[in-house]
């Protein structure tokens, strides 16, 4: 018990942290919103320790919302790692105590280069503070461990903080689904604002198609010879002109012995659903979720077979309902 007792007040010491500095916040972040906004390069997240931890955070997810972003290390930088800024670029430095040496020691070339430098620091009156052209507050009252020294608190109200920058900046750059999809392209999330049925579909000859003067029998050696559960069917002009599926052979079966040498046309099911190439793989699984289907044939504007959607397919790309 009091283990779990230490652990509830530890997040709710850490959320009384994030809505103090809620209500300090003021025109410095305003002002750095502004400075990323207007940048033509790139926002480079710079710290050392578990600020620069942060950092790396930050700069992703700055990255994430669709602004141009990446980490550099402050130990480093003078060291060769300066060769990445670019005079367009817009530097964030995290600092707790704002006197962090490597930090310090960057500010002159960042001057001398033209870069505007924002802060996040706990010290208003620290010289990277007072140095800087944008400073956004990021002081706690105290850490949340046993000896109040460990950055706890502190390092979780930079990530809280550099969250409102992204998401800020995503604001005003009307960022949306579609921006976020195009920079995850092999997310999931990605996936379901993208992929669309013509990307997943099984064409070609893994397409299960019969024409409809064939028999059952005919049919199943289509279904067993593309792996598919069921198969398009197509009249003489090659259009749709019905689906047949593995569970309509159970079901048939029991009632007709004869089945197999039944033409296909006379116990397939008739103007079946379809979709469409263009349709959203997302939608096209709860389409199939919401009518109990585990296959789909797709058509072209002609009425013409030109795909089917397994939903094994669907699931194997990541999609879940």
């Amino acid at each position: 018990m009091k283990t779990l007792n230490d652990a509830k007040k530890v997040l709710k010491n850490e959320a009384d942290a994030i809505r103090a500095a809620a209500s300090k916040l003021g025109q410095g972040f305003v002002k750095a919103v502004n400075l990323m906004d207007n940048c033509k390069g790139k926002v480079v997240v710079t710290g050392v320790g578990k600020s620069g931890i942060v950092g790396r955070k930050i700069s992703a997810t700055l990255s994430s919302g669709g602004i141009p972003s990446y980490f550099m290390h402050a130990g480093e930088a003078l060291l060769g790692d300066i060769g990445m800024l670019d005079k367009k670029d817009v530097v964030l430095a995290l600092s707790y105590s704002g006197e962090t040496e490597e930090i310090l020691d960057l500010l002159p070339w960042f001057k001398r280069r033209g870069l505007k430098v924002i802060s996040m620091t706990g010290q208003p009156g620290s010289k990277l503070a007072r140095k800087s052209d944008a400073f956004i507050f990021a002081g706690v009252e105290r850490e949340v461990d046993p000896l109040g020294m460990v950055p706890t608190a502190s390092s979780t109200l930079m990530l809280a903080l550099g969250d409102a920058l992204a998401v800020c900046l995503m604001k005003k750059r009307d960022f949306g689904r579609k921006d976020f999809a195009m920079v995850h392209p092999k997310g999931i999330i990605g996936k379901r604002l993208l992929m669309k049925v013509e990307d997943i579909m099984r064409k070609g000859k893994n397409n299960p198609i019969v024409r409809d003067n064939k028999t059952v029998h005919d049919a199943l050696l289509v279904m067993t010879g593309t792996r598919v559960g069921a198969t398009s069917v197509i009249n003489s002009k090659g259009k749709l002109a019905g689906f047949f599926t593995d569970g309509d052979l159970r079901r048939k079966l029991q009632k007709d012995g004869k089945l197999l040498n039944r033409k296909i046309k006379n116990v397939m099911t008739k103007n079946p659903k379809t979709i469409t190439g263009s349709m959203m793989a997302v939608e096209a699984l709860r389409l199939m979720k919401s009518r109990n289907f585990d296959n789909v044939p797709v058509v072209d504007g002609s009425g013409r077979p030109v795909g089917i959607v397994d939903e094994r397919d669907l699931m194997s790309e990541g999609f879940y309902e």
